[in-house]
């Protein structure tokens, strides 16, 4: 390549070309892409997780910039199976940033880490001239505590064929409140992003059912990139069912008038989980008991080793490859 687009920040296949070819190969990094890295620590285990934020508009229906940074950074560190606990937060301010509006993003921050039980403990701020940054950038590292028997959830190495797929909730919330909250749009609607932190939910999961084989949290690229990267990572094939998938009627209806697709579009309070066949009643229990996991549903499942590829049943009942996700819908999008 012989630039940078905005492609390469969509989540899918040109953004892990560019990891591949680039920062992973360059900087040795030769295990498993998890969303949060497992460190060894004096007998314990470490999960060490970073993440930027860039959305435009920087306050969106159902939350902002400084809500999505907290949470997105609890989640990388839950799905990993860790416990979250410390979080810094890094600033990137342009010169005219109204003092209210960052108030207004950093008490929310501050009101999200407590309601997550984790501490934002250190940090940094830089101010740069007018033009040279768009309100606010934010970037936060986390610190989280793995389990001995959740050591294999983000590597996904004990998945195994009949394995059941469980989304937490309802697609595409997230996506379509930034869309509609950017000025330039004409559209309006009631739609509200699913900004959650997940920690207390999947807490509730593996207390119930510690056979958690795999969890991902549904964000950049959508629900068909994590597929992409399960099939990857496992070198199994998966079948999704698209009339089990939960989608809002708000979110469809907006889908169909614009032409999105809601498996490809951005999420900040999902988690697609797989368990096997024997636990998934249990599992699909304790998430619809919770208000976030309350439109959980089992989707679809692991097929067998070397297919390799993502398969969707679809309602009219045929079924397609589902290609991973390529181009951009919405750039800076979290």
């Amino acid at each position: 390549m012989d630039r940078i687009t905005l492609n390469h920040g969509n989540g899918g296949r040109e953004s892990h070309q560019l990891i591949a070819g680039l920062f992973t190969r360059k900087f040795g990094m030769t295990e498993p892409l998890t969303d949060a890295a497992a460190l060894p620590s004096n007998g314990e285990l470490l999960a060490f997780t970073t993440d930027s934020y860039v959305v435009d508009p920087v306050f969106f229906p159902g939350g902002n910039i400084g809500t999505l940074a907290i949470c997105g950074t609890v989640n990388d560190l839950a799905v990993s199976g860790a416990v979250p606990a410390y979080i810094s937060a890094s600033f990137i301010l342009e010169e005219g940033l109204a003092y209210s509006d960052l108030e207004a993003i950093v008490t929310s921050m501050a009101e999200e880490a407590i309601k997550a039980g984790v501490r934002v403990v250190t940090g940094d701020t830089k101010v740069v001239e007018r033009g040279k940054c768009d309100r606010l950038f934010i970037t936060t590292s986390g610190i989280g505590f793995i389990r001995k028997e959740h050591e294999h959830i983000g590597s996904a190495v004990n998945v195994r064929s009949g394995d059941q797929l469980i989304l937490s909730g309802n697609l595409g919330d997230h996506a379509l409140a930034v869309l509609a909250a950017r000025k330039q749009l004409s559209f309006s609607s009631s739609v509200e992003s699913d900004c959650a932190c997940l920690n207390h939910l999947i807490q509730k999961v593996l207390d119930k059912k510690p056979g958690v084989k795999f969890m991902r949290d549904v964000t950049r690229g959508g629900l068909v990139t994590v597929l992409h990267e399960l099939s990857a990572m496992t070198g199994m094939g998966i079948l999704v069912h698209e009339n089990r998938i939960p989608v809002g009627e708000q979110v469809r209806g907006l889908c169909e008038i614009l032409g999105f697709d809601p498996l490809y579009l951005a999420n900040e309070g999902k988690v697609l989980l797989v368990v096997s066949e024997e636990d998934a009643p249990a599992t699909l229990k304790v998430l619809q008991s919770d208000y976030l996991g309350k439109d959980a549903a089992v989707i679809g499942e692991i097929l067998r080793s070397g297919e390799n590829r993502v398969i969707l049943s679809t309602i009219s009942g045929g079924k397609r490859i589902l290609d991973n996700f390529s181009g951009i819908q919405l750039p800076r999008i979290c």
